[in-house]
Formats: C-alpha cells, sequence, structure tokens
C-alpha cells in the first residue's frame, strides 16, 4: 500500500512532468516552426503561424494548470483550485474554440499551396485535440492502453477542478 505522502509525492512529480513537458512542446515548436516555414514558401509560413496560434495558446494553458495543481493536491496547505483560476479556465473554455475558428480563417486566408495547407491544417488539428483533451473528454493515455481507455469518455483533471471550484 503506497502511503498518503508517498502518492502525493509523486503526483507532484508528475503533475511538474505534464507542466513542464508542455513548456518544452511549445518551445520546440517555436524554434522548430522558421526553419519549416521557410520551405512552406508563398504564405505557408504565415498560414504555419495561424495553425500554431491555437495549439500554443491551449499548451499553455494546459502547463499553466499542471504546475498550479501542484498546489491544491490533497492534503496542501491550499485544497482545490482556487475560484478565480476555476473561472478563467471556464472562461478559456468558451473562447478557445473561437480562437481556433478565427485562426482557421487566418490560415484559409494567406492562401497557402496545397502541401503547406495540409500541414498547416494537420497543426491546427493537433490544436483542436488538445483542446478536446483538456476540456471536453481525455483523450492522453499511455500508447499500450489507448484503445481500451479512450472510449471511456473521462472527464479531463482540469474540468473536474473547475466544476468543484465553481
Amino acid at each position: 500500500m503506497i502511503d498518503r505522502a508517498g502518492g502525493k509525492a509523486q503526483l507532484r512529480r508528475t503533475y511538474l512532468s505534464l507542466g513542464v513537458g508542455e513548456l518544452a512542446a511549445v518551445a520546440v515548436f517555436v524554434v522548430v516552426q522558421p526553419m519549416v516555414a521557410n520551405r512552406l514558401g508563398d504564405g505557408g509560413g504565415r498560414a504555419l503561424w495561424w495553425a500554431m496560434t491555437p495549439l500554443l495558446v491551449i499548451l499553455l494553458q494546459g502547463s499553466a494548470y499542471w504546475l498550479a495543481a501542484r498546489s491544491w493536491l490533497p492534503g496542501a496547505k491550499r485544497t482545490g483550485m482556487p475560484r478565480g483560476l476555476a473561472l478563467v479556465y471556464r472562461a478559456l473554455r468558451l473562447l478557445n474554440p473561437l480562437l481556433l475558428a478565427a485562426c482557421l480563417a487566418g490560415m484559409l486566408l494567406t492562401g497557402p499551396r496545397a502541401g503547406a495547407l495540409v500541414l498547416c491544417l494537420l497543426v491546427w488539428t493537433f490544436g483542436v485535440l488538445e483542446y478536446v483533451n483538456y476540456f471536453v473528454t481525455r483523450l492522453s493515455y499511455p500508447v499500450a492502453r489507448w484503445f481500451a481507455l479512450v472510449g471511456r469518455w473521462r472527464t479531463p483533471a482540469l474540468v473536474r477542478d473547475v466544476a468543484r471550484a465553481l
């Protein structure tokens, strides 16, 4: 049996890993974007920024959530997500789809060539999947168990924390 302190410490490490991992993903995307954009040509670089913007914003929201959640684990000084932060994430749940739609329009209006458009749509879709994973239903599971678990339609931790705080 795992003692509570050991379980809490492991959960804090997991949340730290998730938060730092999302930040690292943002850094990698930002560094790689100019290299990829140079190969896309006419409007492709701008279209890629349009496609990446919601992905980066949602990854930053996820990172902030995981890093902040370390402070309200069971047994911490604060229990539960602060109400003000819950209100922010509730608003983000509504604003992110607007950002996704606006960036999709911006991406399409830049008129990238077919190859660039396919890449941009894939990146934009990744942003949609991140939104779903954080705000609608959990999609991220270990690869070996993904098919068994994704069909359970679990509520994301962020959504549960927001609901408990409000």
